[in-house]
């Protein structure tokens, strides 16, 4: 993919237009999502794309059978998920 480049500006209300020839290269669509990075000089924008449900099917399938081979149970999970939720309120 080659690289496109565009002036837009930034509205009164923080809003900023994705040209037209961006959105079509990246097959963005109204109410697209996109991450927004920064790194304090520049900013990123990624769009964020939903998986296709055969995909995720498959993911938890095997996610499932992993999780029988290590002996894993669901308070496992639950803990772990309590452990993150923890961290995060530090």
């Amino acid at each position: 993919m080659s690289i496109i480049a565009e002036v837009t500006s930034v509205s009164s209300k923080g809003q900023v237009v994705l040209p037209k020839n961006v959105r079509e290269a990246l097959s963005l669509e109204t109410g697209s999502k996109l991450l927004v990075f920064t790194d304090g000089d520049n900013i990123l924008l990624k769009p964020i794309c939903e998986p296709d449900i055969k995909e995720f099917d498959s993911l938890m399938k095997e996610s499932s059978k992993w999780a029988k081979e290590v002996g894993m149970t669901e308070n496992d999970i639950e803990d772990a998920i309590r452990e993150v939720r923890k961290k995060k309120k530090k």
